[in-house]
């Protein structure tokens, strides 16, 4: 079971990255929070299933973070779009042509 809660711990590793390289990534707020969310939810949740995996014994305080994560993640998110909405941000679009211009070239700083 230990192979099985490492490769879980791997998989959910490889989702938080993913996850943080998303946030880097993304052009706007809301896809930004679309790639946090979603990735660091799944990461999260494979990364405790892992661990249970290992470890038995921790098992109801695994399921309790667990939960906390699955109840307050799209809370979270909701609330930040909401404010990001309300703020008056507009969703990034771009033209076919631009968009393969603006991803083809890495942004200057």
């Amino acid at each position: 079971m230990a192979i099985f809660g490492n490769i879980l711990i791997v998989i959910g590793a490889a989702f938080l990255f993913l996850g943080a390289l998303g946030l880097v990534r993304m052009p706007d707020v809301y896809n930004r929070i679309q790639a946090g969310t979603k990735a660091v939810t799944l990461g999260s949740l494979a990364l405790l299933a892992g661990v249970a995996f290992i470890h038995p014994a921790w098992l109801p305080k695994l399921l309790v973070i667990a939960l906390f994560i699955l109840f307050t993640s799209p809370v979270g998110s909701s609330i930040i779009a909401r404010a990001a909405y309300l703020a008056g941000l507009q969703p990034f679009t771009l033209s076919s042509k631009e968009k393969a211009r603006y991803l083809s070239k890495p942004e200057e700083t």
